[in-house]
């Protein structure tokens, strides 16, 4: 068997980038006839503004589309045709698949797919599988319950695409799923990186299993910003012994954006499927270059069933300056997804984005993987409490590991943190996303 995937086109990947704008164009112009003619819900959203598809000539242009928010998603569902209401396009009976969005940021958005839309994910996937060094050769181990949750199903599709051999790991528990890697030699492995830790931490603690020695030498994340960030990356990457690659996603946009081998520090769009914009949290104008971070905006080329057009996707990213030396003509956006406006909020004053919690406590080794962060109002004081869980090797040094922790904190985040150590073992394990940070002064009236 040839070593080049049937499903990757070089020819495409390496488009000079003017060329590739001109795809994007003109896939928008389609997909946007498309929905207008389709949805009731995309045809009132749009002439409610004036805007008809004659309409669309330049990117200018698109820049003067609404967006779409999660919410707007959400009040139209479970409304006829149900359950998917106004921004159905196709007839019930072509609908070949429901996936649903986690519910961790509220109420699941269903999401309806056609087969051509299914094998549409399929491809992104497989592109991005290929461009982290996913071959025939691998036995990919996908460690996921398989559910309404669309997580790893368009992984697991795009790895057999390829030419993969996969292994679904949905039934096991923690245990059985390292034993069967174990068993099966698996080469490659797909999970959030809270859970590429959790099964490490397994295996080390509870089987006296070191995961480095088993067979995985790939593993591809995604859910989470948790494998751009250097700390938890590095983490990851020593546990298992393997190279570790980012991957974004989401259930109602796909699978667009993706680490290749170079790593270069950030991560590829995937142009010719996505159209991405980044707009500026002040003055929500379009960025167009980079150093400058902004919320995405981003448009499926492609998918019909449901489309996704301007979708307010609520991550935070950047463009980055430099081309990728792997080939690809394609943006990269600077350290992957930064974080959610979502989570990102003023805390006496000072702009904070959790994930830099994360990083300064996964850079410290005498810490455990997991941590819970709360932010509350007491007496008209914002006050964040940090718990974390100590190393039983390091338990007689918490003078030392907490005075490190406060400085690094406060030189990564400005802020000052109450902080609590747990006994190992202590704080909730996820197995899909994760939520460690709680701002409670949200929930209270």
């Amino acid at each position: 068997m040839s070593n080049q995937s049937p499903f990757w086109n070089p020819a495409l990947e390496t488009l000079p980038y003017e060329n590739v704008r001109k795809l994007q164009l003109e896939k928008f112009k389609r997909i946007f006839s498309w929905a207008y003619k389709h949805s009731r819900f995309h045809k009132i959203l749009y002439e409610n503004v004036g805007i008809k598809p004659d309409d669309i000539r330049s990117f200018d242009d698109i820049t003067r589309i609404p967006t779409v928010e999660k919410a707007m998603m959400r009040d139209i569902q479970g409304k006829d045709p149900f359950p998917y209401g106004d921004a159905l396009c196709v007839p019930l009976e072509e609908v070949t698949a429901y996936r649903q969005t986690s519910g961790t940021t509220g109420q699941p958005v269903y999401q309806p797919d056609t087969w051509q839309d299914w094998e549409w994910w399929a491809e992104c996937w497989a592109q991005l599988l290929w461009a982290q060094g996913y071959r025939p050769k691998d036995r990919v181990f996908i460690p996921f319950g398989y559910n309404v949750f669309v997580a790893f199903w368009a992984g697991h599709y795009g790895a057999e695409k390829i030419g993969c051999e996969v292994v679904p790991g949905g039934v096991l528990d923690t245990r059985g799923r390292i034993l069967k890697i174990q068993e099966l030699q698996a080469t490659a492995m797909m999970g959030t990186p809270t859970y590429m830790l959790g099964m490490a931490d397994t295996a080390v603690n509870e089987m006296k299993i070191d995961p480095a020695d088993l067979t995985i030498d790939k593993i591809t994340c995604a859910g989470e910003p948790g494998a751009s960030i250097p700390s938890t990356k590095q983490r990851i990457t020593e546990a298992w012994g393997a190279k570790v690659y980012d991957h974004a996603g989401a259930t109602e946009i796909g699978a667009w954006s993706f680490e290749c081998q170079e790593q270069p520090g950030g991560m590829h769009v995937n142009d010719a499927f996505f159209l991405v914009e980044i707009k500026d949290l002040e003055t929500a104008a379009i960025i167009t270059e980079p150093g400058i971070k902004g919320k995405m905006i981003i448009t499926a080329l492609d998918r019909q069933a449901q489309p996704c057009i301007r979708f307010d996707s609520k991550d935070i990213i950047e463009w980055d300056s430099e081309q990728c030396s792997c080939g690809r003509t394609s943006r990269l956006i600077k350290g992957g997804v930064l974080g959610r406006t979502d989570d990102i909020t003023k805390v006496k004053g000072v702009l904070f984005a959790p994930s830099s919690v994360e990083d300064v406590v996964r850079g410290i080794h005498d810490l455990g993987n997991d941590y819970e962060l709360q932010l509350e109002n007491i007496n008209d004081r914002d006050v964040l409490t940090l718990q974390v869980e100590v190393l039983k090797d390091s338990e007689d040094r918490i003078d030392e590991i907490k005075s490190k922790l406060s400085d690094q904190l406060r030189l990564k985040t400005n802020l000052q943190y109450n902080i609590e150590f747990c006994q190992y073992g202590h704080l909730p394990r996820y197995q899909v996303k994760a939520k460690r940070f709680k701002d409670l002064r949200r929930t209270k009236t």
